[in-house]
């Protein structure tokens, strides 16, 4: 007897209508829908209008964007897809906050935005459940979150309903961290609650002349403690992209903190599970291969007491019009970016020698310890660029406890599992050759020194004075400090000794050692015991 397959013995499914039958007839269920279709074009329309077209139009008429303006301006054209519009009903339309997901250069990302000109943007239960759903979809669906913040924080009518157990968007973004990117641009006044996205957030953008953040506004702080404050003074870019480091960079207007946002995500992968998108000559980058980098001999004084701006090296050596720096006003003595190499994208964290003559401060080394971490999150190869007479001494350094953000910057450039790759350009003392990874041991990939270069654990001529040493061996000290990297070269303190003309294509040829490493699929870092 032949085998006779299951399928033929089965009966399978009552034939329906065929192709050539036609459609079924209508049902006539069509005129039953149209009331139920008509109440939903009507609550999603009172739910877009937002807090109405007299608001909207007193707020635009500052040139400002509105919360879904904002929204359109960041994604792609045509991408957004909302998520609880009709969230807060009649009486707060979208409850203050728009969200949903959209793309980035083709790339998916979820976005919220508060609406100021509902209820101040403030934040009422329905909001509260949104902005949770946003940062739990960002962690689920492995994409980045944006968030942009104006709003006063928690609705006082809030407390009208009681406290009850509530999802909680702050959990939330702290579980994304090293997982998605996070970003917040702070387009207005953003208080309490809300304000707290942005220090959990890798990103912080805040628009010059409107952007503030704070815990509390300017009327709670003359009630609790009599300072009587505006809204900049409190918490504008001044406070927190100079003073504070809470903030990152500052834009003119809306339009550049959302154009600063899209370049930003650029560089980065979606998530911790991807490598950093590559920028190939294909696409609108046409320098990516190897090519002399003669212009630093003009740029890098020899003479190490000499400053010179590192702005102009990185970009000589770097991709052209590909470097991006991050925090720039904020411990300047150190320069965090990203860039491209060769089309592929890059950390870079460089001394200053125009500031300071590149000493690292408590802010400096905070700044680029938090970078670190980040860039080594996303699988950035990490570029080192040191010219440094070390960390910061003095009774005003030590009370802003440089001994332990130093400690951190170093512990964070230790712990990278990214390409790490080293040049000192002219000099680096005691612990600030140390926390620029100086050491070839220490899992650098390459690690480079230029001629001429200076070294020692302080120097030479100070470290002789304080040793109380002899004449005749303060001026060996001083003639060892000046006889350049030889004696290190000698002894493989570092790799190679490069001429400047060659800076870009070794750093070039270091990302190849590491092509193996780098084409291996990544995973989020994991990691135990903390940071110093």
């Amino acid at each position: 007897m032949s085998e006779v397959s299951s399928s033929a013995q089965s009966p399978g499914p009552a034939p329906g209508p065929s192709a050539a039958s036609g459609p079924a007839p209508a049902s006539g269920n069509r005129a039953d829908w149209q009331p139920l279709l008509d109440d939903l074009t009507r609550r999603r329309s009172a739910s877009r209008a937002m807090g109405g077209p007299a608001k909207v139009a007193r707020y635009s008429a500052a040139g400002r964007l509105h919360a879904r303006a904002r929204v359109d301006a960041l994604l792609d054209p045509g991408s957004f897809t909302e998520l609880g519009t009709l969230a807060g009903g009649a009486d707060a339309p979208s409850d203050a906050f728009v969200a949903g997901s959209g793309r980035i250069d083709g790339r998916p990302v979820f976005v919220g935005a508060e609406d100021f000109t509902v209820q101040g943007g403030s934040i009422g239960p329905a909001a509260a459940a949104k902005r949770a759903r946003l940062a739990r979809l960002a962690g689920q669906e492995r994409a980045p979150l944006v968030m942009l913040l104006e709003g006063a924080g928690h609705r006082a009518t809030n407390a009208l309903q009681g406290h009850t157990a509530s999802p909680n968007d702050l959990q939330a973004l702290a579980e994304l961290a090293g997982v998605v990117p996070t970003v917040a641009v702070v387009t207005g006044p953003s208080a309490g609650h809300g304000a707290l996205t942005a220090p959990l957030s890798d990103f912080v953008v805040m628009v010059e002349g409107a952007g503030a953040l704070f815990t509390a506004g300017p009327p709670l702080v003359a009630a609790a403690i009599g300072e009587r404050v505006d809204k900049l003074t409190l918490g504008g870019t001044d406070v927190h992209c100079v003073a504070s480091g809470v903030a990152h960079n500052a834009a003119a207007d809306d339009r550049a903190a959302l154009r600063l946002v899209r370049r930003y995500l650029s560089y980065l992968p979606s998530n911790a599970w991807q490598h950093p998108p590559f920028a190939g000559a294909g696409q609108g980058n046409a320098d990516t291969g190897p090519r002399d980098t003669d212009a630093v001999l003009d740029l890098i004084p020899p003479d190490a007491r000499r400053p010179y701006d590192m702005h102009a090296v990185l970009d000589t050596v770097f991709d052209a019009r590909s470097v991006l720096e991050i925090q720039p006003a904020y411990g300047a003595s150190v320069l965090t970016a990203f860039a491209r190499l060769g089309g592929h994208a890059v950390a870079v964290v460089a001394n200053q020698p125009a500031v300071r003559a590149g000493t690292i401060d408590a802010d400096a080394a905070s700044k680029a310890a938090r970078f670190v971490e980040v860039c080594g999150a996303f699988h950035l190869p990490v570029v080192f660029l040191a010219d440094n007479p070390g960390v910061l001494a003095g009774t005003v350094s030590e009370r802003a406890g440089i001994l332990r953000a130093s400690a951190r910057l170093f512990a964070a450039q230790h712990r990278l599992q990214v390409p790490k790759l080293h040049v000192t350009l002219r000099k680096a003392f005691g612990f600030g050759s140390s926390v620029m990874a100086m050491n070839p041991f220490d899992a650098q990939t390459i690690s480079y020194a230029l001629p001429g270069v200076t070294l020692g654990g302080i120097p030479a001529a100070a470290g002789a004075a304080t040793a109380k040493q002899d004449a005749e061996t303060r001026d060996r000290l001083v003639a060892n400090e000046s006889s350049g990297p030889w004696r290190s070269a000698n002894s493989l303190s570092y790799d190679d000794v490069i001429d400047p003309r060659e800076l870009r294509n070794a750093l070039l040829a270091g990302l190849d050692r590491a092509a193996a490493r780098t084409a291996e699929p990544p995973a989020p870092v994991t990691r135990v015991g903390y940071l110093p």
